[in-house]
């Protein structure tokens, strides 16, 4: 369960699904994974669409486990053009160690390794927001109608506890429990490992993780003169 969880007064926009928000009579998603994604099943890589209730899927600390429930909603449901708070990310391949392109929805929360981490939060496994990690090796925002297919969805995937799953592409995705985000973000107690970064400490590692690869570029870059031996 979600250690953290806020949500900023945006006037008429609230808070509708775990996926969703309103914004002056339509609607739009904000997490979840997006049509397309491939995630890890019993029955092998399988689009998230495809997944049914019932299903099982492998998790990162708990082995398979059964899908609950799905709740789907459309990035963007209105006559207009879609708000950009509402933009998927475009992560390039390699931005995150993925293998091939991948679009995140923005407050979807991913799992990130790295060294930063574990010095920064004793943990080397860090839960942030996709929309913190804007800028990043490429990493863009784009409008659900650029490079992608015609309606795209946000989905979420519920489990009995909350998991975090497995993408084809390589990235790690946190799925909340059947009781909702929205139950989470009250609840005074946590019952379940996985705790996200604060807004701050998110910046925070990010900036790290930036400047430590920076540092890896410098030194492959620097090339050691070559010894000189004087023969006899």
């Amino acid at each position: 369960m979600l250690g953290w969880m806020s949500a900023e007064n945006r006037g008429a926009q609230r808070i509708m699904e775990p996926t969703g928000a309103y914004d002056g009579g339509a609607v739009g998603a904000r997490s979840g994974l997006m049509t397309g994604t491939r995630v890890a099943t019993a029955l092998g890589w399988r689009a998230v669409e495809a997944v049914s209730e019932g299903d099982l899927v492998l998790t990162f600390d708990a082995g398979l486990q059964r899908v609950t429930k799905i709740t789907r909603q459309a990035i963007w449901n209105g006559a207009g053009s879609c708000p950009q708070r509402f933009w998927p990310l475009h992560v390039p391949a390699g931005a995150l160690g993925n293998r091939g392109d991948l679009h995140l929805m923005p407050e979807q929360y991913v799992m990130v390794e790295s060294d930063a981490g574990e010095e920064l939060f004793g943990d080397p496994f860090s839960l942030i927001m996709a929309h913190v990690l804007e800028g990043m090796n490429g990493i863009e925002a784009i409008r659900p109608d650029h490079g992608l297919k015609d309606g795209p969805e946000a989905i979420v995937l519920h489990f009995e506890t909350d998991q975090v799953i497995f993408a084809e592409s390589g990235v790690l995705f946190y799925c909340p429990s059947a009781c909702g985000l929205l139950d989470q973000a009250v609840s005074a107690h946590v019952g379940a490992p996985y705790k996200a970064l604060r807004q701050e400490d998110a910046d925070v590692l990010v900036m790290c993780i930036e400047s430590e690869k920076a540092a890896s570029r410098l030194w492959a870059d620097t090339t050691l003169p070559a010894a000189s031996y004087a023969v006899a």
